[in-house]
């Protein structure tokens, strides 16, 4: 009678673990079935649309091109990045494509602080009529802690800054006359980017702003309808030969405008880890290149402003008195942003500038 009861025991000391054993090999198939498959490079899409506002011929474009070759290159082909120029993938539409990078349309972009100033009101910081006074301020800037905070900002909102690089310093093109003075802007019809800021800023100035997308404004120019506009030399001015169409340049670096490669949150997160530092290590390496090019003939050298001068344009170079006449005109403007863009954020950037300038 007692061999029963012993079998009887042991059987139900043995079910309980059998159960936990089936439980756990349950688990671990859910696990196994839940778990997203490995990343490779057959996981990935056969190419990444990188936008950009600019054509090839830039020191934007040149540098994406090298972005593109270095990420097959060093991935092996498995980030193969597809250039689309001169705004395609935003149908001319600048300040849509950080929209674009949000919802994952775009994968990259090599995009204007400008152009992403209406979703990120921060970025308005650059905006701010004649506030960088200098290169290195601007670097230092970029560097400290108001960069890594703007960095902070944008990727909160979908899209994920790898590296600054360079627009350059916007100065202003007209085909009517010199202008030292604000009064020289009087009337003057001036193709300006999409941004409140900036048509805020020609107003102040006197003159009347025209939003209109760069490719209009280039057939806009040859016609007389629009007298003029603002961009930076080496990446505007000069690859697109506006002396062609506009005699007179005054240099007043008014504005800056950084340039931020980034890669959208939504193509980010299904990267592996060891191709987003490939990614991140690439933009960094771009980046300091591009910005390079972008300054050079203009920081250390006048040799920008002599291709210019040989074109056969007017250039008038502001003295630090006739500055302050424009800086002047302009306060209303950075006193009615600053809040808008966050005053400690301007603040800490007013800081830096006031110890490196």
């Amino acid at each position: 009678m007692s061999a029963p009861a012993v079998g009887l025991t042991a059987e139900k000391e043995r079910s309980p673990m059998r159960s936990a054993a089936r439980l756990v090999v349950v688990l671990a198939w859910a696990v196994l079935l839940l778990a997203p498959p490995p990343v490779s490079a057959q996981s990935y899409k056969p190419d990444f649309k990188n936008s950009l506002v600019t054509n090839d011929q830039t020191t934007w474009g040149q540098s994406a091109i090298r972005f593109a070759d270095l990420l097959r290159e060093r991935t092996q082909g498995r980030v193969a990045v597809k250039n689309y120029w001169s705004g395609e993938l935003f149908a001319g539409k600048q300040t849509n494509e950080f929209t674009l990078l949000t919802r994952g349309v775009a994968d990259f972009a090599f995009g204007s602080t400008i152009n992403w100033s209406p979703q990120v009101k921060e970025l308005n910081l650059f905006n701010l009529p004649f506030f960088f006074p200098s290169y290195r301020a601007l670097d230092a800037v970029e560097e400290g802690e108001p960069g890594q905070k703007l960095f902070r900002i944008i990727e909160a909102k979908g899209v994920v800054p790898l590296a600054w690089g360079e627009n350059g310093y916007r100065e202003l093109t007209n085909s009517k006359r010199p202008v030292r003075k604000p009064e020289d802007l009087a009337g003057l019809k001036i193709r300006v980017v999409g941004s409140p800021m900036f048509i805020e800023t020609f107003r102040a100035l006197g003159a009347n702003p025209v939003d209109m997308d760069f490719d209009e404004a280039l057939r806009a120019f040859p016609q007389g309808t629009v007298d003029g506009q603002e961009n930076p030399v080496v990446n505007v001015i000069t690859p697109y030969k506006l002396w062609t169409s506009q005699k007179y340049i005054t240099l007043w670096r008014y504005a800056i405008d950084p340039m931020v490669i980034a890669v959208s949150k939504v193509t980010w997160d299904r990267l592996s880890a060891a191709d987003r530092e490939i990614v991140r290590t690439t933009a960094v390496e771009v980046a300091a290149w591009q910005k390079a090019e972008a300054r050079k003939g203009l920081d250390g050298s006048t040799e920008a402003v002599e291709v210019l001068r040989q074109s056969g344009m007017d250039v008038v170079a502001l003295s630090p008195a006739e500055l302050a006449a424009f800086r002047a005109k302009t306060r209303p403007v950075v006193a009615k942003w600053t809040p808008k863009i966050g005053a400690d954020l301007v603040r800490a950037a007013e800081q830096i500038i006031a110890r490196v300038k």
